[in-house]
């Protein structure tokens, strides 16, 4: 079986240590880091800004993989790719004209991605899946760490998966929410490509060992 790449989530991470926790992700056998950027508005809370985004960058040796959970997303695209995003992803509910979304962060030079809230129907991306560079799947409602997994993820993941498979689209598929040893090889086997786990990694005795195990 395939071994998923990780990308922890610093929304999670120690932000009177995030040096040490971003040297810890730069050390594990993580392929990302995960930035999750949250405005108070698309989703009940607020994450942190620019200036932290940043901070990460200066220390990180892996690529940002940065999730903007915000209302009119297309503001900030230039700013974030000025950042260092690797990977942006914006929310489907949050676009209005996503195909020009998707268009604009390609042109910046980064990898556009899309993320799925837990209502949100997979379908709705069969006519910009070939677009796409990363399907992100909310396995739980976005806004807070530390929620329980959504047990239908893994039948969108399938979905989701066939989808990309049917349109010959080479898009990568995350998991985003409550995922630990104990989904994630169930995950991979639906499909997922990417595990982000915030939690779960930063809050264990040993997250570099958590990391590892993540992989399988």
């Amino acid at each position: 079986m395939k071994k998923a790449s990780i990308a922890p989530s610093l929304l999670a991470a120690d932000f009177g240590n995030l040096q040490r926790d971003v040297e810890m992700v730069n050390a594990s056998e993580a392929e990302y880091h995960h930035i999750d950027v949250m405005d108070g508005v698309f989703v009940p809370n607020i994450s942190y800004g620019m200036p932290v985004v940043k901070a990460i960058h200066k220390y990180a040796t892996k690529p940002l993989d940065v999730h903007l959970m915000i209302v009119d997303p297309d503001r900030y695209l230039e700013e974030f790719a000025n950042l260092g995003a690797h990977i942006l992803t914006v929310h489907y509910e949050a676009c209005t004209h996503l195909h020009r979304t998707i268009q604009a962060i390609k042109a910046l030079g980064m990898k556009a991605g899309v993320a799925l809230n837990p209502h949100t129907n997979v379908m709705l991306l069969e006519d910009i899946i070939q677009d796409i560079d990363l399907v992100l799947i909310m396995s739980v409602n976005p806004g807070f760490g530390g929620q329980s997994f959504i047990e239908n993820t893994y039948d969108k993941i399938k979905a989701t998966k066939a989808l990309i498979t049917r349109k010959k689209s080479s898009a990568l598929i995350e998991v985003d929410g409550g995922v630990t040893t104990a989904n994630s090889k169930k995950l991979v086997e639906a499909g997922a490509d990417i595990l982000v786990a915030g939690s779960f990694v930063f809050k264990s005795a040993d997250p570099i060992n958590t990391i590892k195990e993540l992989k399988g």
